[in-house]
């Protein structure tokens, strides 16, 4: 008798998750849950006149290579863009700097453009040059990435070149920010190399090289989908259900029942026992079927940060914007209420049509509540007014959308890798072939997504 499977969510992990499923053993019966009308979760992509634009996530890291792997053997491999390479700035200063060419999240590795950049003070610079000679900092088994790199490169650079890139990734106060939960890789390489900057070097050596090995390939760092990330979702979505997988729409989890055997989703008007479950919902969602196990207290006291996507679409005449680049983040220190802006219509020619222009901002900090204080006009008023200190903007937008996301991106506070990696174990140990994944764990970027819900899958059909 066939062994079966629940998924919870139609995000792109429980897609994903549904997909690895199926190649991996097509007999295992699938059944993904999915409270709202449509699959992608956070994904969403608008197209209407032209425009191509995305309501949550923008794009994905090239280097992740899972889900180019996974578009490919879905038949997307020809849809598949990189993103057009140019200077991004930072906003700092009440000005827009370009940030210093050969730097890594804001890590110095070539000294010329360092050297020069006026973003950074002479003493700022040479605070940062101090970290050639510190040695590795001890730290009991986590530390904030403020205080990470405020001890290596000084608190100059930290706040004007690395929080910006780093504090916006998470939507978090980079001074609560988890390292090793978060950037674990940058206190290898001080540990192996006794110096940031010089591991930061070293790796970009080694990625100079393999570049040289494959001179034709593309140089941006993020790729996209001719039609917007949704047709991934919609692809994957289609790829699944021919492979027999059920899905199963406007269909909320009441509750999930566990006995020796097997576990019984509830379901409004129905319930349904199955083998194995993956959970892929956000921690406010799971809790309430997990809430009368104390192990998982710690969700219950788990920071979010709501933000909003804004989108303003010009006619070209009414945006005078001389930089040549994608966008540019924002300086905690700045007098603003956006985080981070991008040029779309230049990072990405194809979202949008000859003679407009396209712009997508970021709003909503860790504590604030100005997402949840304001109407959608008022959004957008704020968004333009920040603006104005960076580019000219005369006339009416065509139009503007303003995508909300509330509590969406939980805070992975100094200490947070110790408690997921304890409350793992507990569902390992208490719920066998059952596991919970998502971003209140570790994922952020898509493929993190994928790749969890990969690793997820692999260790429930073992213990099938």
């Amino acid at each position: 008798m066939s062994k079966k499977v629940a998924i919870i969510g139609a995000g792109i992990t429980g897609l994903a998750s549904a997909y690895f499923i199926k190649n991996e053993d097509p007999s295992i019966e699938v059944t993904i849950f999915e409270a709202f009308n449509r699959p992608g979760g956070k994904i969403q992509t608008y197209r209407k006149d032209g425009y191509t634009i995305e309501l949550g996530p923008e794009s994905y890291l090239v280097r992740k290579k899972i889900m180019t792997d996974v578009a490919k053997d879905i038949g997307l491999e020809n849809d598949l863009i990189t993103s057009t390479t140019g200077q991004s700035y930072i906003f700092a200063k009440n000005k827009l700097y370009p940030i210093p060419g050969g730097s890594i999240m804001g890590i110095p590795t070539d000294i010329k453009p360092f050297i020069t950049t006026r973003l950074i003070s002479p003493i700022g610079k040479l605070r940062a040059g101090l970290d050639l000679f510190k040695k590795p900092i001890e730290m009991n088994g986590d530390i904030s990435v403020g205080d990470f790199f405020r001890q290596r490169l000084g608190n100059e650079v930290l706040e004007n070149l690395i929080e910006p890139l780093m504090g916006g990734i998470y939507g978090s106060d980079i001074d609560q920010l988890s390292l090793m939960s978060t950037f674990p890789s940058f206190k290898e390489k001080e540990e192996k190399f006794g110096s940031l900057i010089k591991g930061m070097k070293h790796e970009k050596e080694q990625h100079i090289k393999k570049r040289q090995l494959y001179p034709g390939a593309p140089k941006g760092q993020f790729k996209q989908f001719r039609h917007g990330l949704s047709s991934f979702i919609e692809a994957l979505e289609i790829d699944v259900q021919k492979k027999g997988v059920s899905i199963c729409y406007n269909t909320p989890v009441d509750d999930i029942v566990v006995s020796q055997k097997d576990y019984e989703i509830i379901l409004e008007d129905n319930k349904e026992k199955f083998d194995g479950v993956l959970v892929t919902t956000p921690h406010q969602v799971f809790m309430k079927w997990f809430s009368h196990d104390p192990a998982f207290d710690y969700f219950n006291k788990m920071d979010s940060t709501t933000v909003a996507t804004v989108v303003m679409a010009f006619d070209e005449k009414n945006i005078k914007n001389t930089y040549d680049g994608t966008g540019f983040v924002i300086a905690r220190t700045s007098q603003t209420d956006i985080t981070a802006c991008t040029w779309t219509s230049k990072k990405w020619p194809f979202t949008t049509p000859e003679g407009k222009v396209l712009i997508r901002a970021y709003i909503g900090k860790p504590g604030d509540t100005v997402v949840d204080n304001h109407t959608d006009d008022e959004i957008v008023s704020i968004v333009r007014k920040d603006l104005s200190q960076m580019m000219t903007i005369t006339g009416d937008p065509d139009f503007t959308i303003v995508n909300r996301l509330p509590k969406s991106m939980p805070q992975y506070h100094v200490g947070h890798i110790n408690r997921i990696k304890a409350i793992q174990h507990h569902i390992e140990t208490t719920y066998p072939r059952l596991r919970v994944t998502g971003a209140s764990f570790e994922a952020v970027g898509l493929p993190d997504c994928i790749q969890q819900g990969k690793n997820a899958i692999e260790e429930i059909i073992a213990e099938l």
